[in-house]
């Protein structure tokens, strides 16, 4: 999605806040715009994070409702590794 900037305000912002970081202006601005999101409550990593894992208990208990085959090898979360901790 494109997205244009027609404040000199903000570009000026942006080159400066670029030049400061070593990062690129769309590098600056997003990590910007991810400051501003924390600092006001709404962590954007946060929100993936917690949507992973949401979606890692759905299919864990899909996973586990499921009587499947008797002979599977795997019938809990802790048969997907090894002693080790390692996946199988």
């Amino acid at each position: 999605m494109a997205f244009t900037v027609k404040s000199e305000r903000v570009q000026q912002l942006a080159r400066e806040a670029a030049r400061v970081t070593g990062k690129s202006q769309v590098g600056a601005i997003e990590e910007a715009l991810e400051r501003l999101l924390r600092e006001y409550g709404a962590d954007p990593q946060a929100a993936r994070t917690a949507s992973t894992i949401a979606a890692v208990r759905r299919l864990v208990e899909a996973y586990g409702a499921d009587a499947g085959d008797p002979d599977r090898e795997i019938r809990a979360v802790d048969d997907l590794y090894d002693e080790q901790g390692l996946p199988r």
